[in-house]
């Protein structure tokens, strides 16, 4: 008797435990079931690969991962697909842009020196970059103020802007084909890539690229309200980048940063770094950056450039109203189930089937607690696993009760019924869950996605059925044959049932 107390205030404990812990820690839900974005990009083969091959993909998704880890993302799940496709959840996120945007860059970062001879063209150049970038900057930053003006508006000052004639001499002087019926600020930004594409030629190869970094970050220009990324560099890095800086310093020459073979910094290095360059191993790179831009540049520069570049294939939203209809519906269908089986439970074993629904939400109690321990994120999938391990945990309670009722038929004692009910189910109930353990492996080790969310669900419900069937049903079961009222073989088997003189 005290053995069976010690292990109902076990079974108590964990209760408790599970229950706390389902409050501290919610469940985690999945993109089916919160809302939230879905991207699928494909790797795309470039120079010597011309097939991308299992280890191209997985060194891709280890960069992807580091920058879904930079950019906050709570929850997000990046899975493989076939031999060059990745699928990334982002639950809870509405715009999935910003990621698509950081994640379908390749982010190769390279320093570059001037060549000499061509500061006359980069002067042209640079004047006209910053001339576009400062009337794209200001259409943007007026668009959303426009408005009717009342008698009372102040007068604003006239923003910077650019002929019509002068933007299509310098797209013509550059070779850009305007598509037709493109509007000023289209032609703007055609007209800032080419003109980021012809700095880069004026540029030397890179002596210096984003493989010597050791980390970025970013931080507000102490003059101005631009943001900048800080570099720092590894030993060699440092040493190469002094090296460069001092062959160009004094000269003239400009130092460029180029991302993606496009320029995103141009500095100048003045004399007195003429003896030894910059030294100390860092360096930042001052654009004219807003927090978002920098943010987003940090990410990338932190996660690594990509070793093979990335298409955007899909992105595909839902809404939280829908997700919010998939668990009702979701819980509903748990729910319903549950109770069916309770239902035939208590009718078919009485007594014992009231245990069996205690044991089963106890069950079900320690199965959503793991979840949130893990933790698990729940899905649509994952619930209809959950549902399953739930048949499972019933199939081995039906098990054992049919063993006790053969025992009852033959004529024993309840309580030996009951141990032998107990130890004679054994063997099956373990074969049974052991098999469907192979299952969920197989679906887990060859599966992706959602499959594997329902194998993950599935296997934890059938480790804690084991425990639920064996341990929590057997402990109800013997704490209530301690009282006399209930120790009647009645309450397990119908009387017609009964051998003769029971």
């Amino acid at each position: 008797m005290a053995r069976q107390q010690g292990w109902f205030a076990l079974i108590l404990a964990l209760a408790i435990a599970a229950g706390v812990l389902l409050v501290q820690f919610p469940l985690q839900l999945g993109l089916d079931l919160r809302g939230g974005s879905q991207l699928t990009l494909q790797v795309q083969p470039a120079g010597a690969i011309t097939r991308v091959e299992r280890e191209q993909l997985e060194a891709v998704k280890e960069v992807l991962d580091r920058r879904i880890n930079g950019l906050g993302v709570a929850e997000s799940t990046l899975q493989t697909v076939g031999n060059d496709q990745l699928v990334l959840q982002l639950p809870g996120e509405q715009d999935p842009s910003r990621a698509a945007r950081v994640l379908g860059s390749t982010a190769l970062l390279e320093f570059r020196a001037q060549k000499p001879g061509t500061e006359d063209q980069m002067r042209g150049l640079l004047a006209l970059k910053r001339q576009a970038q400062a009337v794209l900057a200001s259409k943007e930053r007026r668009a959303p103020e426009e408005g009717p003006a009342g008698p009372g508006t102040a007068a604003q000052p006239d923003p910077p802007s650019i002929k019509a004639e002068e933007l299509a001499r310098s797209l013509q002087q550059l070779g850009v084909q305007m598509p037709a019926g493109a509007d000023e600020a289209e032609q703007l930004r055609l007209l800032l890539q080419a003109v980021n594409t012809r700095i880069v030629d004026l540029y030397e190869p890179a002596a210096l690229t984003g493989k010597d970094l050791t980390t970025a970050g970013r931080q507000q220009q102490q003059s101005g309200s631009g943001w900048e990324v800080t570099l720092s560099f590894t030993r060699d890095g440092g040493e190469a980048f002094a090296k460069l800086t001092q062959s160009i310093a004094g000269t003239g020459r400009l130092l460029g940063i180029v991302l993606d073979g496009r320029s995103i910094s141009e500095a100048s290095v003045g004399p007195e770094f003429r003896a030894a360059g910059i030294t100390g191993g860092s360096a930042s790179i001052t654009g004219n950056f807003s927090a978002e831009e920098a943010r987003e540049l940090e990410v990338q520069l932190r996660g690594g450039s990509l070793p093979l570049p990335v298409e955007v294939l899909e992105v595909r939203t839902v809404g939280p109203s829908l997700g919010a209809e998939n668990v009702r519906t979701s819980l509903i269908a748990a729910l319903s189930g549950l109770a069916l089986v309770a239902v035939f439970m208590v009718l078919t074993y009485r007594l014992a089937g009231v245990v069996a629904v205690v044991a089963l939400s106890l069950y079900a109690l320690f199965n959503l607690a793991v979840y949130a321990l893990i933790p698990v994120t729940l899905t649509l999938p994952g619930i209809a696993g959950f549902i399953l391990s739930l048949g499972m945990a019933v199939d081995a309670n039906v098990l054992i009760f049919e063993r006790i009722k053969d025992e009852l038929r033959e004529g024993n004692t309840l309580i030996r019924s009951i141990d032998t009910g107990f130890a004679q189910a054994f063997s099956s109930i373990l074969d049974g869950q052991l098999t469907t353990l192979i299952s969920c492996l197989a679906l887990f080790l060859l599966g992706t996605g959602f499959v594997k969310g329902f194998a993950v669900t599935l296997g934890i419900g059938v480790l804690l059925s084991l425990f639920s069937a064996l341990t929590c049903t057997r402990t109800l079961l013997r704490l209530l044959m301690s009282y006399p009222a209930l120790r009647r073989t009645a309450y397990f088997l119908p009387r017609a049932e009964l051998p003769t003189g029971a």
